[in-house]
């Protein structure tokens, strides 16, 4: 049986990286595809209600879309005609070569891939979008898995599916508390927080800032997921603590003892 000296030990064989904002810098598509969608079903840029809604899109960044567009827009029917323009109009800015690598994010991806951690990709979007954002990085075999809500049963963010679906699919560690997740969202740490990863790292080159992210459970804030691998090497150098059996200790959340780390 693993000891608690032992598991503060344990590599981090598992990496769960968030995409848009995080590896992916796409200079504020989101917000320009909503607003394209938006128009579509009526709603003029400008008014009240688009600026509104929009506030609304960048509170709830890292969220599956459908699940925005059913809370802006009520009935299903409306919610699937605004996600589909939208992931269209997301679409046609990527192939327009509007995305790029957020510098350093590929070697980060293959440095933790060669110290023999399995890195998985994950996105609020649909399996389309991200498969055209993939192609357009010439990202297609860059990981042995991309994750999209739908592939976890249909949840985004922030629930913990995607991460909890990458542990159970890949077998990379025995213990969830030995996954790593980055993010660039308050969404993308509430997800890492739930799933139970030892490591929740906010990083700040996408939409939510160090204040936003530590307050949602971020265990780290870095400037962008190239240090990643960096602090990966310091926690299991040092030993991390178990932030969960810490709070409990405490009498805190687990969120909380992770924010005070």
């Amino acid at each position: 049986m693993t000891s608690p000296t032992d598991f503060t030990r344990d590599p981090f064989r598992l990496v769960v990286l968030d995409m848009a904002g995080t590896t992916v810098a796409d200079g504020g598509l989101v917000e320009q595809a909503f607003s394209a969608a938006a128009q579509r079903l009526g709603v003029r840029p400008g008014s009240d209600e688009h600026a509104r809604q929009l506030a609304y899109v960048r509170a709830t960044m890292g969220e599956s879309k459908i699940s925005v567009f059913r809370h802006l827009f009520g009935d299903e029917d409306r919610a699937q005609r605004a996600n589909t323009a939208f992931e269209e109009a997301y679409g046609e800015l990527v192939d327009a070569g509007r995305i790029a690598p957020v510098p350093g994010a590929r070697e980060a991806v293959e440095r933790l891939a060669s110290e023999g951690r399995t890195v998985v990709l994950t996105t609020g979007f649909a399996r389309p979008t991200q498969d055209a954002i993939l192609a357009a990085l010439g990202w297609q075999d860059l990981v042995p898995l991309t994750l999209c809500p739908a592939d976890a049963g249909g949840r985004g963010r922030p629930f913990p599916d995607m991460v909890l679906a990458a542990f159970l699919r890949t077998g990379a560690v025995d213990d969830v508390r030995r996954t790593a997740v980055a993010g660039d969202t308050s969404y993308d740490m509430l997800s890492g927080v739930r799933s139970g990863a030892g490591i929740v790292a906010g990083v700040l080159t996408g939409a939510h800032d160090k204040d936003r992210l530590t307050r949602h459970g971020a265990t780290h804030v870095l400037g962008s997921v190239a240090e990643l691998p960096d602090l990966i090497a310091r926690a299991e150098a040092a030993g991390l603590p178990d932030l969960a059996a810490r709070a409990g200790a405490a009498g805190l959340p687990a969120a909380a003892a992770r924010a005070e780390a």
